[in-house]
């Protein structure tokens, strides 16, 4: 975050032109930090990273400004291996050692790890728990300050449920909208309101598919951690995986049908988001994607005060919608809305939630050999506590939760079918009544894979 944070200073300032600025960024990080002469490489390597660039073997600087300028996207991979720190590691426990927690295979070798792509869910894991920095997700900042300096272009943040309380626990979201708007943004939106459009779409799946008692449905489709972990290694379960777009696809999907030449960039915990906006069935909807520990650390180095700004506060979303960023939110949603549905339905939604990699391949594991787990609802999360306690989080995962449960109850909405903006978004695409999800073609096509 440190190298990160020179170099957005220097680029939001126009100070970093050409290669020559980039080398003098180099050094002078190399004297701030107290690294050595052969240190320069990797320094150097990590300032790519941190403009969205992959590693080179090259010493000096060369075109990489100008691939930053012309570039529309961040391209794959979006974790990297950086080479030199690993021969001054010394851990005994090193990650690279084991198998990835995610099964990605990353082992400890001469010049370090080696990552198996086709096997990688992009979690992040390896990143945070490297000491050394051998290993670094691309930042996407850099593509995003020439945006939002055009006064030609309009760019949107969406933003994760998971974010309420991660820029100071007196930091209300309105400020962090205002926050964002000074940074150029034209307006912050509340993820967790296109969170309850799918919360609807979802508890009609379940009414449908799930008509006896060996009927069951998987979600959630907001964690592309678990969305691949079962697509790569359970193909036998997908078939029971909810069709379901993740509510940031979707908020990038209706922004852009409601605003026309937008961009929109999405705030997240992980890193996994980074990944899932490349995939080829969802490419489009999000432009970019920053975590949480990026954004703190612009709003640092561009002297942005939080706690000093007026609050620009609106209700976009429910209280159902709110707590998708815990475990346990997504079964919640989804419940309420079934029971509004049908209260006479006699195959009641029975939920288990689970979280972590460990608890999510239990379960996996459990269902692909036909055991009873006594639940037809099965809402997986990657991450231990959900999106609250993803890797690029600012606070721990307990206060995260308690943070977005009191945000979800200060809402005036209760659940998502009592939500006006849903009916207001939904009436702009020709759908009078709520019920209607469930039917109209252009919504379907919005909001699924």
């Amino acid at each position: 975050m440190q190298i990160f944070g020179e170099l957005v200073k220097r680029y939001w300032n126009g100070e970093l032109k050409n290669a020559d600025t980039l080398n003098i960024l180099a050094e002078d990080i190399k004297e701030k930090y107290n690294f050595k002469d052969e240190d320069i490489f990797f320094i150097k390597n990590h300032i790519r990273v941190a403009m969205g660039l992959d590693p080179r073997d090259k010493d000096n600087f060369q075109d990489e400004i100008n691939i930053i300028k012309n570039s529309k996207e961040i391209n794959q991979p979006i974790i990297t291996k950086i080479d030199g720190p690993c021969e001054y590691c010394e851990e005994e426990n090193c990650k690279c050692s084991e198998d990835c927690k995610y099964e990605a295979h990353i082992y400890k070798r001469n010049k370090g790890p080696v990552i198996v792509r086709n096997n990688c869910l992009n979690c992040g894991e390896c990143v945070t728990t490297c000491n050394f920095g051998a290993l670094a997700d691309k930042i996407e900042f850099m593509p995003i300050i020439d945006l939002l300096k055009d006064e030609n272009t309009t760019v949107y943040a969406t933003v994760a449920p998971a974010i309420v309380g991660q820029f100071g626990e007196d930091v209300s979201m309105g400020q962090l909208r205002t926050a964002l708007k000074l940074l150029g943004f034209k307006d912050m939106v509340e993820v967790a309101l296109f969170a309850d459009i799918l919360t609807i779409k979802e508890a009609f799946e379940f009414t449908h598919l799930v008509k006896s008692k060996n009927d069951f449905f998987l979600t959630s489709c907001c964690c592309p951690i678990w969305f691949n972990l079962i697509k790569k290694n359970y193909p036998n379960l997908f078939e029971h995986m909810s069709p379901s777009v993740s509510p940031m696809i979707a908020s990038g999907r209706f922004l852009k049908k409601l605003y026309k030449d937008i961009k929109v960039v999405f705030i997240a915990p992980c890193v996994a988001k980074k990944a899932e906006i490349k995939e080829p069935a969802l490419k489009g909807a999000v432009d970019f994607v920053l975590n949480f520990r990026e954004l703190n650390e612009i709003f640092k180095v561009l002297n942005i005060n939080l706690k000093k700004l007026p609050g620009d506060e609106k209700d976009q979303a429910s209280f159902a919608g709110r707590v998708y960023a815990r475990t346990g939110g997504v079964s919640f949603s989804v419940k309420t809305v079934v029971n509004r549905l049908d209260p006479t339905r006699l195959i009641k939604l029975k939920a288990k939630k689970v979280d972590g990699v460990q608890g999510c391949k239990k379960i996996l594991d459990d269902l692909s050999i036909g055991k009873d787990i006594g639940a037809n609802f099965i809402e997986g999360m990657g991450c231990k506590g959900g999106c609250v306690g993803g890797p690029r989080t600012n606070i721990n995962v307990d206060k995260a939760t308690k943070i977005v449960n009191e945000f979800g109850e200060d809402s005036l909405i209760m659940t998502p079918f009592d939500n006006l903006n849903v009916m207001k978004i939904l009436k702009q695409f020709g759908i009078n009544r709520i019920e209607e999800i469930a039917t109209n073609e252009k919504i379907a096509k919005l909001l699924t894979r």
